[in-house]
């Protein structure tokens, strides 16, 4: 890879004009609605008493696959979602024009053989009003990048969980045109449609989005912790371990930490593999 061109890459300012369809069509690519009859589902899917369900800051003002571009020279097909946060400073709005403001922090390299990290921050304003939505932190893993150098610092590595069982728990079943109806709201990546493309990336069939997986965590949090309040929802952070495949199940084991504090990971049983870990949340009473 280029990593001149990527520590010079520079971003445009992004203007999302976010609509109600968005809200809900990001929702159902969460599952929301497989319910009908359960108001607690509904408000995210119908446009009567809208609400947003607080991951969508992830797909707002998406800047696009950036780390496609041929200058850069990153192994794109390699690439996978390592980390993602976010932190909420008002509530989401369901409609309304919305900035996104990008950079590059760091590239961490992991060596010849292990890959490197890609470190991102995206902010988040109310074009009309001005205010600050949310701060989001992004981790990329360029699996084929390794032993080339990088720049910045690096943050500090997650915490592990407690090993003790969980104190709360919620399981979702994902269906297997799942990523096919969470790319809509706008990560387009081959690998979690084509098939050839998954399989140049080593994919023995597309995978689900990380960020979907991470819209289902969102989904156990606000149901066990914040009572479906999506206002309650301060904050998120997780990491990607394994792959999921549409079509398996998605069970999501929840640690009381304190006072509105949160760990979780999430286990697909079918194969019995932990595929996000480390999470944190913090919820308002």
């Amino acid at each position: 890879m280029n990593l001149e061109a990527i520590q010079r890459r520079q971003f445009a300012p992004v203007e999302h004009h976010l609509t109600r369809r968005d809200t809900m069509l990001y929702a159902l690519g969460l599952g929301y609605g497989s319910d009908p009859l359960n108001a607690a589902q509904l408000k995210f899917v119908y446009e009567e008493g809208l609400q947003a369900v607080p991951s969508i800051v992830n797909v707002i003002a998406h800047p696009g696959f950036w780390a496609r571009e041929p200058e850069l020279g990153i192994d794109w097909l390699r690439l996978l979602h390592g980390e993602q946060s976010f932190q909420i400073h008002r509530p989401v709005p369901v409609e309304g024009p919305i900035r996104g403001e990008f950079r590059i922090d760091a590239v961490q390299d992991l060596g010849a053989d292990k890959g490197a990290k890609v470190y991102q921050t995206k902010t988040l304003y109310d074009v009309q009003s001005g205010d600050l939505i949310a701060t989001l932190g992004t981790v990329l893993f360029l699996r084929g990048d390794g032993g080339q150098g990088g720049f910045g610092d690096a943050p500090p590595q997650p915490e592990p969980l407690p090993e003790r069982s969980p104190d709360l728990s919620a399981s979702f079943p994902t269906l297997p045109q799942q990523a096919l109806i969470y790319r809509l709201s706008g990560d387009y990546n081959p690998i979690h449609a084509d098939p050839a493309a998954a399989a140049k990336g080593g994919f023995p069939a597309p995978i689900l989005h990380g960020l979907c997986s991470l819209g289902f965590a969102t989904r156990a949090i606000l149901q066990e912790c914040a009572g479906n309040d999506p206002v309650r929802l301060k904050s998120l952070s997780l990491r990607f371990s394994k792959p999921v495949f549409p079509g398996e199940t998605l069970a999501v084991e929840i640690f009381r930490e304190g006072a509105g504090r949160f760990s979780f990971r999430c286990r697909v049983p079918e194969r019995d593999v932990v595929v996000l870990d480390r999470g944190r949340a913090e919820v308002s009473s």
